[in-house]
């Protein structure tokens, strides 16, 4: 297995949440549309993931997107280094920081 797919899909890891969007608009249209970016902060030069968003998975039910605050659980999946994986993330809104982690699929 690819080393940097293995250190992401072990344990939890800081991560930011549609770093290049400014307004809450545009993060909320592509929730919306399915695809946002995930960045993973703690590997070497940082790894940015475009993320196919679960929408049966991501749960909105404690984020307030308008405000930008509350916390998103965001579940989708994507191809890190030919591996098909799926991404599990928690975010804080307010900060659009938070914890997320991969997981391998066949």
């Amino acid at each position: 297995m690819d080393e940097l797919v293995k250190k992401l899909s072990n344990g939890k890891h800081a991560v930011i949440f549609e770093p290049r969007m400014k307004e809450l608009s545009e993060i909320k249209e592509r929730l919306n549309a399915g695809f946002v970016f995930i960045k993973f902060l703690e590997t070497q030069g940082e790894t940015e993931l475009g993320i196919n968003v679960d929408h049966k998975l991501t749960r909105l039910s404690e984020a307030d997107l308008k405000l930008g605050k509350g916390i998103l659980q965001l579940v989708g999946t994507c191809k890190l280094n030919f591996t098909k994986v799926r991404c599990e993330a928690e975010i804080d809104l307010t900060s659009r920081q938070g914890r997320g982690s991969l997981e391998v699929l066949n």
